[in-house]
């Protein structure tokens, strides 16, 4: 999608912010219906029957009947598509929307455009013959930095290119999505973006993903996801603290989070700025780009567990759970491989870290820190994230190699436990058969 700040007057910002609620409510009652269903009784209504009902309860609600019919609509085809795709997606059921965390709506294009096949033909209709027109949004460029949009009921609405210069094309999208949050509105048009082409250099580039260093490159250069400064660090503790000793349900409490949520959305929009720049950079100067494969849903699970058996170090892991999901590992990968589509590997993540890059030995002393790897059977000394990039840039994951009886670093003795692994998950007895 091609996501923009979006910048209305006063009146326009009330108006959509009803349209906000309407599609909300209309949402809810879907979820509504679909919950109260049960195998006894009769299906639930589709989107058809709710759109009939929802033009019967427009003519009885006045509230209802002031908003926007397409908006509301747009809603229920939504959550029509969202129930639809409920064991693909993997958000599971369609659940309740809610007012300050859900907020927006989608809009779909009032201006009619004539379709047309790849070779140029007209696109025509199989049963009547004619002319297949196509919805396109209203769409208009003011200059260089700004364009406007023309939403339902707000008339036109100004929104920043955030390409500029001759790079800053408006999108041709049937439809686009308004969005608020953290007092700030963002319009979203829903268009497929073109991948990158290839450079032809052929370079092949592994990244190895850390909360130290967020991104080490193969060739040696390491790149860093910006965070809040200590100054604003300060400010959000500062905020909590007075939000949590004002009296419940007082407008301090309520302004003292509110500061704290500008300034975490301020963190996320930097994260995000730092990620579309990197996978573009990635995607335009290598022709093979290699991840180390994580699965960092499992890597930040909480660690509570139950009240009858907790855990242990919870505070801990909930720190580095945080650290984790500040760096911006899954939306680097995604947008990499949106924009370098083909182009884009997973390698398996065992043993890229304990593996020596130069000679193929597997030791886990030889990663002396988080920092510094030295091969106890080389000697090769390198940075411990490079090391790995390099490891993952070659495709060098998940088998390891046979261990040798002898290498130049000394001759390694036989044990009952090989330290030629890392640590593994205690065996629990779950017979195999």
């Amino acid at each position: 999608m091609s996501r923009f700040r979006m910048y209305p007057t006063r009146e326009q910002a009330e108006q959509m912010l009803t349209h906000c609620a309407h599609a909300r409510y209309v949402w809810n009652l879907a979820v509504e219906q679909h919950a109260h269903w049960r195998r006894w009784r009769k299906a639930a209504p589709g989107f058809a029957e709710q759109c009939r009902q929802l033009t019967e309860a427009r003519r009885e609600n006045e509230w209802l009947a002031a908003g926007n019919a397409d908006v509301q609509q747009q809603a229920l085809k939504d959550f029509a598509r969202a129930k639809n795709a409920r064991f693909t997606s993997g958000f599971g059921e369609p659940t309740w929307r809610k007012k300050f965390r859900h907020e927006g709506f989608r809009v779909i294009g009032t201006d009619r455009v004539p379709e047309h096949h790849e070779d140029g033909t007209a696109k025509l209709n199989a049963k009547t013959s004619k002319q297949v027109m196509s919805r396109l949004v209203v769409v208009q460029k003011l200059n260089r930095r700004w364009a406007q949009v023309k939403v339902p009921g707000c008339g036109w609405v100004r929104f920043r290119l955030s390409v500029r210069g001759k790079g800053a094309q408006l999108p041709d999208a049937k439809t686009f999505r308004v969005t608020f949050r953290n007092g700030q509105w963002h319009i979203a048009f829903a268009v497929i973006p073109e991948s990158i082409p290839a450079p032809g250099t052929g370079e092949v580039i592994g990244i190895d993903r850390g909360v130290t260093v967020t991104a080490a490159l193969s060739d040696g250069r390491t790149l860093n996801c910006p965070q809040l400064t200590v100054k604003e660090r300060a400010q959000v503790r500062k905020h909590q603290r007075r939000a949590a000793r004002a009296e419940k349900g007082s407008p301090e409490k309520a302004a003292g989070y509110a500061k704290v949520a500008n300034l975490k959305a301020r963190e996320a929009n930097r994260r995000k700025d730092w990620c579309e720049k990197t996978s573009t950079m990635l995607a335009r100067t290598c022709d093979l780009i290699r991840f180390e494969k994580l699965n960092i849903k499992n890597m930040t699970r909480s660690a509570k567990r139950t009240v009858d058996q907790p855990g242990k170090n919870v505070a801990q892991k909930a720190g580095l759970n945080r650290g984790i999901l500040a760096q911006g590992w899954g939306l680097l990968r995604q947008r990499t491989g949106h924009k370098a589509s083909g182009r884009v590997e997973d390698i398996p993540a065992p043993y890229t870290s304990v593996r020596c890059s130069a000679c193929g030995w597997i030791e886990k002393k030889s990663r002396k820190s988080q920092a510094d790897f030295a091969c106890i059977s080389c000697g090769f000394t390198c940075n411990a994230d490079t090391n790995a990039s390099i490891n993952v840039a070659a495709g060098q994951g998940g088998i390891p190699r046979p261990r040798r009886t002898a290498g130049a670093g000394g001759v390694t003795t036989a044990t009952s436990r090989s330290s030629a692994r890392e640590p593994q998950p205690t065996w629990v007895g779950i017979p195999l058969f």
